[in-house]
């Protein structure tokens, strides 16, 4: 016979259990894929989250900046050297005329010798939308010159400015985020593949291919990182293509950043290594090879991943580094590295701030993988409560 709670519901003869929803909610929590709890724990970390939400767009960005950009890489503009950034406005005295710009005339100040830049209030110009512009690769493949947003005729459209030779650092911020994003993901591959497979050999087999691994990796660990890149970057031939220059950097990259990984993996191999269900295959006859991708490494995944996120940035960094010192990427190739190396003279940036523009991404991007990185770190960790 049901009976009615003091909270208005009805149960059962049997004594009430005010737990029970909660046990239930657990028992679906077992009983629930291990990706959906890294998720539900994910989603709690606001700053990871909201850091993957915007590294997910700008890398989906990267195939259609050609058509974001409202110049070209390289298109320059010798009547306006040094303009300062143009801001996008709406209403000319009051009233609403759609998106427009002032347009800018330039001049020399011969007693300074600074370009002055004057914008013209009494002539708004409207921008236009689904333009064409100079010619680009859509996706790398592709051939298109249309632009989502155009400069008016006869005048100019620089959003951050221009640079010492008159190109839009904007549209050369799009551009370079294509070699300065992508350089992380070449570099982390090569490093893993390389960490993985000496840190798991040596982990596993431990004897002599320990002795020998482990002598490898404290050699390198020994050597001064930025002297060994500029050592390797400046062997590099000069007539190199930038495309054969980018990859070559990517490779220098991930073959120095192997070895701290290297050693993360073979320490955990050497405790994984005598677990009982790691014997129980190897007693079964299965080989060396299959112990270790498909009962070892599964137990170690969360950790590389965590791992991955946290050492893009590095990468990031180290292109942008080798760049500005002018041994990375060289013109016409457009990274933030080599807008960070035009824009190394203190005294043009005391005179034309918006000239360092181009280290806000990178600032942005490495914080933005740091928080994604200690989010996956805490949402993929089993002991963390």
């Amino acid at each position: 016979m049901n009976r009615e709670h003091p909270d208005g519901r009805y149960v059962d003869d049997a004594p009430y259990d005010p737990g029970a929803s909660l046990r239930e909610l657990d028992r679906k929590d077992l009983d629930a894929p291990n990706w959906v709890l890294v998720w539900r724990k994910f989603k709690t970390h606001r700053l990871g989250l909201i850091s993957g939400v915007f590294l997910l767009f700008c890398y989906l960005m990267l195939p259609f900046v050609g058509f974001i950009a409202p110049y070209g890489p390289n298109d320059r503009d010798a009547e306006h050297i040094y303009s300062p950034p143009q801001g996008v406005k709406l209403f000319h005295e009051g009233e609403f005329i759609g998106p427009f710009i002032y347009p800018l005339t330039s001049e020399a100040d011969l007693e300074t010798f600074q370009w002055v830049v004057k914008p013209d209030y009494d002539d708004p110009r409207r921008l236009r939308f689904f333009c064409e512009g100079a010619e680009f690769r859509l996706a790398g493949l592709i051939r298109a010159d249309t632009h989502l947003v155009c400069a008016p005729a006869g005048a100019t459209l620089f959003l951050w400015g221009s640079d010492r030779l008159g190109r839009d650092i904007f549209s050369r911020i799009l551009f370079g985020a294509q070699l300065s994003l992508t350089v992380g993901l070449i570099g982390i591959t090569v490093s893993f593949v390389l960490g993985i497979f000496f840190g798991s050999v040596a982990g596993y087999f431990g004897g002599r291919i320990d002795w020998v691994i482990n002598r490898a990796i404290e050699i390198l660990r020994s050597l001064p990182e930025l002297p060994l890149w500029l050592a390797l970057s400046a062997a590099v031939p000069s007539n190199w293509s930038p495309v054969a220059v980018f990859f070559i950097i990517s490779i220098i990259l991930g073959i120095l950043d192997w070895p701290g990984l290297a050693r993360s993996v073979r320490a955990k191999f050497l405790s994984l290594r005598e677990e009982e269900y790691v014997r129980a295959a190897e007693m079964m006859g299965a080989s060396s090879g299959r112990v270790i991708k498909r009962h070892l490494l599964p137990n170690f995944m969360s950790h590389l991943i965590a791992s991955a996120a946290l050492s893009i940035p590095a990468m990031i960094l180290g292109e942008t580094a080798l760049s500005f010192l002018g041994l990375g990427l060289r013109a016409p190739a457009v990274s933030w590295g080599v807008m960070l190396n035009d824009a190394q003279n203190l005294a043009n940036i005391e005179i034309y701030p918006w000239t360092a523009i181009p280290m806000l991404p990178i600032i942005v991007v490495v914080l933005a993988f740091n928080f994604l990185g200690d989010g996956l770190r805490d949402s993929l960790d089993p002991y963390q409560q």
